[in-house]
């Protein structure tokens, strides 16, 4: 039965009820004659603040509020692939047909549509004995993408009836008698709490890397499986075409895109854009396996709050079932901006620069929910979550406190710089202010899988870029002649690494994707250039000839050969290289 209380203030999206017996925190509330939706963040006696997820313009104080007695909590079945969510898992799409282009406040609509039937494929027997977690059959969800329908949580027992075929969502396709001899019925609909993370069997070490195709974070700051990292960077710097480089091309099965806050028209271009895609490994939409949760800045700010909970809470199911997951969280900041907000309204006392005190365990929190898994059931299929949230630091300060928080929880650091954006070099991640730590856990993976002298290659690139830096202000100060013929070379493979290696062209047909091999062995024709200049210049060869050598150009354009020509493109390449510096050795010899 609803319990009903009153609203005794408001100010903005904090609402203050009095006298809502069996009130809890996290409980979900409807607010007022129109039913708006809220969550209960505090209680002092009789009192409870609630923050409301829609605009309060129009309440009045003495309107009823009615507990639900349950926690904010997100629908989990078949058909959450390809929809759009608001922040609270109204789906934007039905909402659109049915009301127009604005949200009425109030509207109840379900997040998964009921009356679709999917063909269910049962996996177990009847007097099967199974436990939460187990896979009692599959649904085709999409073209590209089997559902798993698993034994909800805390149910344990032998199967007593189990249906195939056609059934909707709240259809009951099992009965489970429990050890204690109870029925349960199951059906494919389940509903799980965001604020509180999926359990699982055992967390794994990060030992095999989230290949995104971009040659500067695979090669130099690689992410694992069920890892975590953060994108902070100025306006402009190309936060959003990052993720969204890395939803089109990373090799995660799922992709869970949340849209906190921010600005309308980069929405759009999001829900615009994404529906067009083609998976690449598929040819199919990639829609068919993404889910898309858009809270922009104009939306009521508490929603923010939530959504970065419900993106997780249905990126966590999939994982479950088995998936390699990646969600994208653009941006943080505003969530934190959320935080902010309800904590003033909530007259707490604030910690640096206004943001409450708890922001760096919220953070954490919610970047622990990351990992890969042994999922649970018997099976011990294995899953991962990989969290990648994006930081608006004002100005680009990166050491205001959300940065600053973020950066003690994840692993792998990706900092943007306004200066490389403007100079047109995309992605525009610093190679020298940028970190991973998941450089260990990967190595074993990348010298098997790719190359013996895969990291080895990689630190002779990173030192070779620290020596430009430090290169650079000596040329500052007393110019370019001052330097060695061997730091003169240092400095011009360490511009055809930045230009030819690190740049990246999103929009290009080829060069927006480099598979690991290509990368390596890109890596490779740079640094051979770099020795055999070496070797070039103890026979005492001008600098300048091999500056100038017409391989360089064709190393410039190993980004645009396509990935089957790339081997044979990199042996013409070493032949001509090889040949054009043993025709400067010649000559030189014969002029003496």
């Amino acid at each position: 039965m609803n319990k009903q209380g009153k609203i005794n203030k408001i100010a903005g999206p904090l609402v203050v009820a009095e006298n809502i017996p069996g009130a809890r925190m996290y409980d979900v509330v409807r607010v007022g004659e129109e039913r708006l939706i809220g969550e209960i963040l505090e209680i002092r006696g009789n009192n409870a603040s609630i923050q409301v997820y829609e605009e309060t313009g129009g309440l009045k104080p003495g309107e009823p509020v009615q507990s639900t007695n349950q926690a904010l909590s997100v629908e989990l079945a078949p058909g959450l692939l390809g929809t759009i969510y608001d922040g609270i898992q109204r789906p934007l799409d039905l909402i659109k047909a049915m009301e127009g282009d604005f949200i009425s406040r109030g509207i109840e609509v379900p997040a998964i549509v009921r009356e679709k039937e999917w063909d269910f494929r049962p996996k177990v027997k009847e007097d099967d004995e199974v436990e939460e977690g187990d896979i009692l059959g599959t649904v085709q969800e999409t073209e590209i993408i089997e559902h798993r329908v698993l034994v909800p949580m805390g149910i344990k027992g032998k199967v007593r009836e189990i249906r195939a075929g056609k059934a909707k969502v709240e259809d009951i396709i099992a009965i489970i008698e429990t050890d204690e001899g109870k029925e349960k019925k199951i059906c494919m609909l389940q509903k799980w709490p965001v604020r509180k993370m999926r359990p699982y069997k055992k967390q794994l070490a990060p030992e095999e890397p989230l290949i995104t195709g971009q040659r500067v974070i695979d090669t130099f700051f690689p992410i694992a499986k069920g890892g975590t990292a953060c994108i902070p960077g100025p306006f402009g710097s190309g936060k959003t075409v990052v993720q969204h480089q890395l939803s089109k091309w990373a090799n995660a099965e799922i992709i869970v895109f949340v849209g906190c806050g921010e600005r309308g028209n980069e929405m759009t271009d999001v829900l615009r854009k994404f529906p067009q895609l083609k998976d690449p490994k598929t040819g199919k939409p990639l829609m068919q396996r993404t889910i898309l949760i858009a809270n922009t800045s104009n939306m009521p700010v508490a929603a923010r709050e939530a959504s970065i909970y419900t993106g997780i809470t249905l990126a966590e199911y999939y994982r479950d079932m088995g998936y390699d997951v990646a969600l994208m969280a653009d941006s943080t900041s505003r969530w934190a901006e959320a935080l902010r907000e309800m904590s003033g309204r909530l007259e707490e006392m604030p910690g640096e620069e206004g943001y409450p005190a708890y922001l760096p365990s919220r953070l954490a929190e919610f970047y622990e929910r990351a990992g890969k898994i042994i999922c649970l059931g018997k099976d011990g299929r294995r899953g991962s979550l990989s969290t990648i949230g994006a930081v608006s630091p004002p100005g680009g300060d990166l050491s205001e406190p959300v940065t600053q928080a973020t950066l003690r929880v994840v692993r792998v650091f990706w900092a943007l710089v306004a200066e490389l954006a403007y100079q047109r070099h995309f992605p525009a991640i610093h190679w020298l202010r940028s970190y991973s730590l998941y450089l260990e856990d990967l190595e074993k993976y990348f010298t098997q899988k790719v190359a013996a002298d895969w990291i080895k290659l990689r630190a002779r690139a990173m030192a070779l870029l620290q020596q430009e830096d430090e290169l650079r202000e000596t040329v500052r100060l007393v110019g370019l002649d001052a330097l060695s013929s061997q730091d003169r070379i240092a400095m011009e493979t360490a511009r055809s690494l930045r230009e030819d290696f690190l740049q990246q062209f999103a929009f290009h047909d080829i060069d927006t994707y480099t598979s690991i091999k290509k990368q390596y062995l890109m890596l490779k024709t740079v640094l051979s250039y770099y020795d055999v200049s070496l070797e070039a210049l103890k026979k005492e060869i001008s600098l300048d000839s091999l500056i100038s050598l017409s391989v360089r150009e064709d190393i410039a354009k190993m980004k645009y050969v396509p990935e089957e020509d790339i081997e044979k493109e990199r042996e013409k390449i070493n032949r001509k290289l090889k040949k054009e510096a043993d025709e400067l050795i010649n000559r030189t010899e014969n002029r003496e």
